[in-house]
C-alpha cells in the first residue's frame, strides 16, 4: 500500500490555481491537473458523500446539506451521523482489500460514528443555560485533548459567520499533519473551507485584493500538507466538491409559496416560525438548488406551475428527471428546483421583517429552515459592528439571554457567489489535482469515479 494524502479545498476551481496559488500550481504541474464533473447539487455534504461511496444520492440518500423528515414532520440540516449515508465508503473498501489500511477523516462532513480509524469534526457544547461554546469531536475520544491540548479551543466561530477566516482552516491543517506524523494513516482526508468565505461573499473575482490573499493563504497551507507528505513518500491528491459562480440575488421561494397559500406558518410570542407538518408545499433551499416538498398531493400541479413561473429557476424536476439528474430517492422533495448560474434560493418565509423569527438575525444553521449565506456578513446597517458585537457577548458572558443579532434580513444582494447547479463552465468548476499524473485520465474526473481514483493511489491499478 502506498500512503495518500487527500486534501480538499473548497471552492477550488482550475481558474484559481495561478500564480496566487505556487505550491498548488507546482504540484498541477508535477503531476497533472482535471476539471471534476460536479454531481447535482453540487453542495457540501452531498458531493463528499459522492466521493467517499462513489454513488449519486439516488443510491447513498444525501440529497442536499439537509432535508425534511417526514415522519418528524421537521427540517433538519447538517446533521452529522455518518450512519445517515449509505453504501460502502472509501475507507471500507480500503480495509476490505487490505486489513491493515487505516484512514484518518479530519473535519470531512459526516464524521461522527464513521468506521474511519481516526476522526474530527466540529461539534460545539450547547450548555442548558443557552450559550454556544466552540468545540469539536473526535475518535477515539483521547484524540479530543490531544488536539485541544496541542493547538487550543478548535476557532468554531471561524469556521463560520461574520468572522470567518483561515484561522480555521490553519487548526484543521495542523491537526491533520499531528494526526499524519503520529498515527501514520494509509489515507488521511482533510478538508480545508477558506476560500468559500470570501468567494461567496466577494463573488470568484481573481482581481479582487482579498481573492487573492485568500488564494495566497490557502496555498501555504497546502504546501505544508504537500511538504508533509513529500516527506513521508506519500501521494497527493487535491480536490475540490464545487465551484463558485458569480451571482446577483436570491429568488425568496418560500415567500411564493406562502402568498400562494401553500406554505404556513404558526405565531409564537408575535414572530411567525415556520410550520412544515401543517403546510400544503414548502422549500428547503439550499444554495441554488431547493427540495419543494409537497405534503398534499393535490397541491402537486398547482406547485410545479408556480415554480415554473418564478423568474431565475431554471429547473424543476418531477419524479422522472429526478432520475436523469440522480436524485431519486425518498428525502428529496416531491419537486426540485434549479436556480439560474446567477441567483440563490434564500429560505425567507415570513413577509414582513418585524415578525421574522428571532433566530433569523443570528448565525443559526440548525434553526433556519434553509441555508442562510448572509450569515456570512455583519448587518452594514449596524455603524459600529464590532462594539455591537462585543457588547452582546459581554452580556452573555455576564449571564444574561441576548442574541446575537447582528445578521441583514433586508438585503440579499449582499452575497456575490452561491453553487450548487453545475457550473457552465468547467475553468469554473471543481477540479482534481494529482501528484501522480499516469493514475488520472485523460479528461474530466467524474465524481463518482473519484472513490477508485483515489484507491488508485493507495493499492495501484
Amino acid at each position: 500500500m502506498q500512503q495518500t494524502l487527500v486534501i480538499l479545498v473548497v471552492g477550488l476551481s482550475p481558474a484559481l490555481v495561478g500564480d496566487h496559488t505556487p505550491n498548488l500550481a507546482r504540484l498541477s504541474r508535477r503531476g497533472g491537473l482535471r476539471p471534476l464533473t460536479a454531481i447535482t447539487p453540487a453542495v457540501t455534504c452531498a458531493a463528499q458523500s459522492t466521493l467517499l461511496t462513489g454513488e449519486l444520492p439516488t443510491e447513498h440518500g444525501i440529497v442536499a446539506n439537509g432535508w425534511y423528515f417526514r415522519d418528524l414532520s421537521e427540517v433538519w440540516l447538517w446533521r452529522q451521523s455518518n450512519k445517515l449515508v449509505a453504501g460502502e465508503k472509501i475507507w471500507e473498501a480500503g480495509k476490505a482489500r487490505d486489513a491493515d489500511f487505516t484512514c484518518a477523516k479530519m473535519f470531512w462532513w459526516y464524521n461522527m460514528y464513521s468506521s474511519a480509524d481516526w476522526s474530527a469534526t466540529p461539534r460545539p457544547m450547547y450548555p442548558a443555560d443557552g450559550r454556544k461554546i466552540p468545540d469539536h469531536y473526535a475518535y477515539p475520544p483521547e484524540l479530543h485533548d490531544e488536539l485541544d491540548g496541542k493547538f487550543g479551543q478548535f476557532p468554531l466561530f471561524k469556521f463560520w459567520g461574520p468572522a470567518a477566516d483561515i484561522t480555521s482552516s490553519k487548526w484543521i491543517s495542523d491537526a491533520t499533519r499531528h494526526v499524519m506524523d503520529t498515527r501514520s494513516p494509509t489515507l488521511t482526508l482533510t478538508y480545508l473551507p477558506h476560500l468559500d468565505y470570501n468567494l461567496q461573499r466577494l463573488g470568484p473575482d481573481l482581481d479582487h485584493p482579498d481573492i487573492q490573499l485568500d488564494l495566497q493563504q490557502i496555498d501555504e497551507l497546502c504546501g505544508e500538507l504537500i511538504d508533509a507528505a513529500d516527506k513521508q513518500g506519500q501521494n497527493i491528491v487535491v480536490v475540490s466538491e464545487y465551484g463558485i459562480t458569480p451571482v446577483t440575488d436570491a429568488i425568496h421561494i418560500n415567500r411564493a409559496l406562502r402568498e400562494a397559500g401553500l406554505l404556513r406558518v404558526r405565531v409564537e410570542n408575535e414572530r411567525e416560525q415556520f410550520d412544515a407538518g401543517a403546510s400544503d408545499a414548502f422549500a428547503i433551499a439550499d444554495h441554488q438548488i431547493a427540495h419543494v416538498y409537497v405534503n398534499n398531493p393535490d397541491c402537486l400541479e398547482q406547485t410545479r406551475k408556480l415554480l415554473l413561473q418564478m423568474d431565475g429557476v431554471e429547473h424543476v424536476l418531477d419524479d422522472n428527471s429526478k432520475k436523469q439528474w440522480g436524485l431519486d430517492h425518498p428525502r428529496s422533495g416531491e419537486l426540485v428546483a434549479i436556480s439560474t448560474a446567477d441567483r440563490w434560493f434564500s429560505y425567507y418565509y415570513w413577509l414582513d421583517d418585524e415578525r421574522a423569527p428571532d433566530y433569523a438575525r443570528t448565525v443559526d444553521i440548525h434553526r433556519k429552515p434553509g441555508y442562510d449565506p448572509v450569515e456570512l456578513f455583519v448587518d452594514p446597517e449596524i455603524k459600529l459592528p464590532m462594539a455591537a458585537i462585543g457588547s452582546r457577548l459581554i452580556r452573555k458572558k455576564l449571564g444574561f439571554r441576548t442574541l446575537l443579532d447582528v445578521i441583514s434580513l433586508k438585503d440579499t444582494t449582499l452575497v456575490k457567489g452561491s453553487h450548487g447547479r453545475p457550473t457552465d463552465d468547467p475553468d469554473h468548476g471543481p477540479l482534481v489535482i494529482s501528484s501522480r499524473a499516469e493514475l488520472l485520465p485523460d479528461g474530466p474526473v467524474d465524481s463518482v469515479d473519484f472513490k477508485d481514483l483515489v484507491l488508485t493511489h493507495v493499492f495501484g491499478r
